[in-house]
């Protein structure tokens, strides 16, 4: 961070059930996608032997929270219904939260009915790709659950996301839209709050690439930064390959997010993103 930056205080603890919990130090994210249709396969689990054996091993590799989602947000992702999206997701918590009890878990929802669902199941907290944009009640409800909320900057739905990436300044127009967010959810009382710049939604290529370089100028928003970029078509369409060959390229630039600022790594591979922040934190110390 630059004496710039510097000027802005940084709140890296968030609330979780009266618990303060630190995010001084770069932590991981596992990706658990309760989908059949997830752009990468190696990240789908939907049998009860598979979720806990995916979920065991993420928190044996070291994963900080587990992210469930029942809802593809791949590019073009077919919808389905509420009724589905939480039959997945909340058979797969109660039955982590059953096997492991202390486990920090994110429900990735767009719907605030689901993400209320949820959190009683025993989700700590609410991940929304959306940013609120989906469901005008999101703000209401992560106000009443007193959660940690995930605010990621996203435009249309994931079916419209790709057409609408027309910006006059990506930094300070995703920044605006983001603080116009952040002021929204301080004014109902919600302090515990995570920033995702939303790699690859409503961003081409070559925007992904100029938030990375940029991420700590997000920092000025107040919050921690997600960096979601495990296995996305910022990497493998730029290396030319499919996104099960793209784990060495996601630890590649999961370096560059941490170098940039980023508190909190989302990846399908918890093992070598854990590796990539004990080698960062070695550069470092």
């Amino acid at each position: 961070m630059n004496a710039k930056d510097k000027l802005f205080e940084l709140k890296t603890t968030l609330n979780i059930n009266g618990n303060l919990v630190s995010l001084d130090e770069p932590q991981v994210m596992g990706i658990l996608n309760i989908t059949p249709d997830s752009f990468y396969s190696g990240s789908r689990v939907n049998q009860d032997t598979a979720i806990i054996n995916k979920a065991e091993e993420m928190i044996g590799h070291g994963a900080f929270i587990l992210d469930i989602g029942g809802y593809s947000t791949r590019p073009g992702a077919e919808d389905i219904d509420a009724k589905e999206e939480t039959n997945r997701v909340t058979q797969a918590i109660e039955l982590i939260r059953s096997k492991f009890p202390d486990v920090l878990i994110s429900i990735d929802t767009f719907r605030a009915s689901i993400a209320e669902t949820a959190i009683s199941a025993g989700a700590n907290i609410i991940n929304d790709v959306s940013g609120g944009n989906l469901d005008p009640t999101m703000f209401e409800t992560v106000a009443r659950l007193q959660v940690p909320y995930i605010l990621m900057h996203m435009r249309g739905t994931p079916q419209t996301m790709k057409t609408l990436n027309q910006y006059d300044n990506l930094l300070i127009d995703i920044s605006k839209e983001l603080a116009e967010k952040c002021n929204q959810l301080k004014a109902l009382g919600i302090a515990d709050i995570i920033i995702d710049p939303g790699f690859g939604f409503a961003k081409g290529i070559s925007q992904n690439y100029e938030l990375l370089r940029n991420l700590n100028y997000l920092k000025r928003l107040g919050f921690p930064i997600l960096a979601g970029l495990s296995r996305k078509s910022m990497i493998y369409k730029s290396l030319g390959i499919e996104p099960e060959e793209a784990l060495n390229g996601t630890t590649a630039l999961n370096m560059v997010a941490l170098q940039n600022g980023a508190n909190l790594l989302r990846v399908h591979d918890v093992k070598e993103a854990r590796e990539t922040i004990k080698l960062y934190k070695a550069l470092n110390t």
